[in-house]
């Protein structure tokens, strides 16, 4: 029994058979960080066999720094109340994000073990010791 009335109280047993919007929760979260939400495309695919949610994003690279954050911290929130809502409807989700240029994408999942970084630019070689400078004696 809650004390606070306002709050309407929830079952476990009516959690477990929920389907949450995910698509619709995705978009409220991502959009704010995004000039053009326009360009946001969510995919969102349900295996019922064995309670698997797949969240897919595309928007434009321009944003991605934005929605990452500085250390992935904004990405990193999204993915854990992403996670916390599907568990509570007892499902796991996964979530995949892909920039709108295929060479560059970056691949995300909620278990954050999937990360691919592409880097762009000349491969870096590995530095040689440089010997040290000579100077004349007089």
């Amino acid at each position: 029994m809650s004390l606070n009335k306002s709050v309407p109280e929830i079952s476990s047993a009516s959690t477990q058979h929920a389907n949450p919007d995910y698509v619709g929760l995705v978009r409220f979260l991502i959009e704010p960080f995004l000039e053009s939400p326009s360009s946001l495309s969510v995919d969102c695919e349900r295996l019922n066999t064995n309670g698997r949610v797949w969240i897919r994003l595309a928007f434009e690279g321009a944003d991605k720094g934005r929605v990452f954050g500085r250390g992935g911290r904004n990405i990193q929130a999204i993915r854990t109340l992403i996670q916390a809502i599907a568990q509570a409807a007892g499902q796991s989700a996964n979530l995949d994000i892909y920039d709108s240029d295929t060479v560059t994408s970056r691949r995300e999942s909620s278990s954050g073990s999937d990360r691919v970084k592409i880097k762009r630019g000349a491969p870096t070689r590995p530095s040689a010791k440089k010997a040290a400078p000579k100077f004349r004696s007089e």
